[in-house]
């Protein structure tokens, strides 16, 4: 009798450890890259970039290959991303500044609610209120326990001191911000250091911490946006390409309408071409995007070093499409970021979830980033109930499903193979660098491609298949005629 009863004690607390597993929440890590091309991160083909460590977590899980972002630009898609919903759903116009509504719950908001810590690491751009710690947009205010980065489009990758802020006439521009970082409700100031590092080197503590629940991280770096030509010199040398001063208050150049010895004039000369040419421009962007995948690389051997990596769905997505303006090649798409060319909005997702997924697959059917907000609730046991929810779980896509687009006055709708839209070329503010491939077309007119057969979008089949054309106008018209507005 004696001996039974430890045998059932034993079988008991075995079947409640396997419960216990079965039921634990796996820990959450979202990285987020900034301007991407698609060409540049392409696991299993030989490309010109240097992403052994990207290339890691694509053979280490699933990479998804035609993984759609909402917006062609960083503001709209990251609301997309948060949110897991087309952000013009309540942003009528479209643009840059979607910001977040209070009617709208967030990624962090539904894992903060199921128990998890939750984390922002980087840049926090959502398109309004910037540098501003007491509005909707700002990450404590949207589910994020804590916050460390900045809260605009982009920030300088050396200057993150004081010191700099206070002799800058203009440190807080909107596309153009230096000085100490946002750290929960104050600042946190670094006298040295480049921004990758920063961000990695506080994601690395963040992942040390000891905690007695799941985490949810967001490391969204700010590479490899503008400034493109800011890297360590190991890098530099390594491409060849000579170091460019650092912005200095006390240079008085000028360009544009910008003010003497404003960081905006600084930034708006080096983020267009013609100081930095074709060849050279595409060198700081190889030596950027080397230094941002070693530095993924640092955190990926820092889960792995602490036992974390068995316990942690990661997901890897770009924001948007290259930029035209930085080198980014995102062969054989068209055109790039800005547009809703394929080239702006299609990029190459990896997720990572050891004993879920197995390493080393590939997903060819179409996905969006609004995605990631469902998979993650999935993952955590969290049940949504949101009609008004664009995403999918991106653990059963969907090859027929509808997704659709809207940029300021183009739109563009994709069912099946086919993609239907009126985009134009556009690359904002100066001419394209090499890489750059040129739309066939450069108006508003409507334009069908098969996007299977013809992801270069090189075909104008519009013509051929009016019924086609027919069908896809219909139903973005019935999606937006349902779903527009309602926020």
């Amino acid at each position: 009798m004696k001996h039974l009863i430890i045998l059932l004690f034993i079988f008991t607390s075995c079947a409640s450890i396997r419960s216990q597993q079965k039921d634990k929440k796996p820990n959450i890590l979202l990285i987020v890259i900034d301007d991407l091309g698609y060409a540049d991160f392409d696991p299993y083909s030989i490309h010109e970039a240097s992403t052994p460590n990207m290339d890691r977590l694509a053979k280490a899980g699933k990479i998804y290959t035609q993984a759609y972002t909402t917006a062609p630009v960083c503001s709209p898609s990251r609301a997309g991303i948060i949110t897991g919903k087309n952000q013009f759903r309540w942003d009528k116009p479209a643009g840059w500044g979607p910001g977040l509504p209070d009617s709208v719950k967030t990624i962090a908001e539904y894992l903060k609610g199921a128990g998890y810590a939750t984390a922002r690491i980087g840049k926090n751009d959502l398109g309004r209120n910037f540098h501003k710690n007491n509005v909707r947009e700002y990450p404590l205010n949207h589910g994020y326990d804590e916050f460390l980065g900045f809260s605009a489009h982009a920030h300088d990758f050396w200057l993150s001191s004081e010191s700099i802020k206070k002799r800058t006439p203009d440190p807080n521009g909107t596309s153009a911000t230096l000085g100490p970082l946002m750290h929960n409700m104050g600042e946190k100031n670094y006298n040295e250091g480049y921004l990758t590092d920063i961000f990695t080197d506080e994601a690395i503590s963040y992942l040390s911490q000891k905690r007695d629940k799941p985490f949810f991280l967001t490391l969204a770096y700010n590479a490899v946006h503008h400034l493109i030509h800011e890297v360590p010199q190991k890098y530099l040398d390594k491409y060849g390409v000579k170091a460019i001063p650092n912005y200095d208050p006390d240079n008085n150049e000028t360009f544009g309408n910008h003010p003497s010895g404003s960081y905006s004039a600084y930034y708006d000369k080096y983020s267009r071409m013609g100081d930095i040419g074709d060849e050279d421009m595409r060198k700081y962007y190889l030596a950027n995007i080397n230094c941002l995948d070693d530095n993924i690389g640092r955190l990926l051997d820092a889960l792995n070093k602490d036992g974390l990596d068995k316990e942690t769905l990661i997901i890897f997505i770009s924001d948007n499409g290259g930029e035209p303006l930085t080198g980014a090649d995102n062969a054989p798409l068209t055109a790039g970021k800005y547009s809703l060319w394929e080239g702006g909005i299609k990029n190459r997702m990896a997720v990572v979830w050891p004993g879920k997924i197995e390493g080393g697959t590939i997903e060819s059917k179409y996905v969006s980033a609004a995605d990631i907000l469902p998979t993650a609730a999935e993952a955590a046991g969290i049940k949504l109930n949101d009609p008004t929810m664009d995403g999918i779980s991106l653990f059963a896509p969907d090859k027929d499903r509808l997704l659709v687009w809207k940029w300021q006055n183009t739109w563009a709708v994709r069912l099946g193979e086919w993609k239907l839209t009126n985009t134009n070329e556009d690359h904002w503010k100066s001419r394209p660098s090499a890489q750059y491939i040129k739309p066939i077309l450069n108006d508003f007119s409507i334009k069908l491609f098969n996007v299977s057969n013809d992801p270069g979008e090189r075909i104008n089949l519009a013509e051929k298949y009016p019924e086609k054309v027919k069908e896809l106008s219909l139903a973005y018209d019935n999606w937006c005629k349902v779903n527009l507005g309602k926020y």
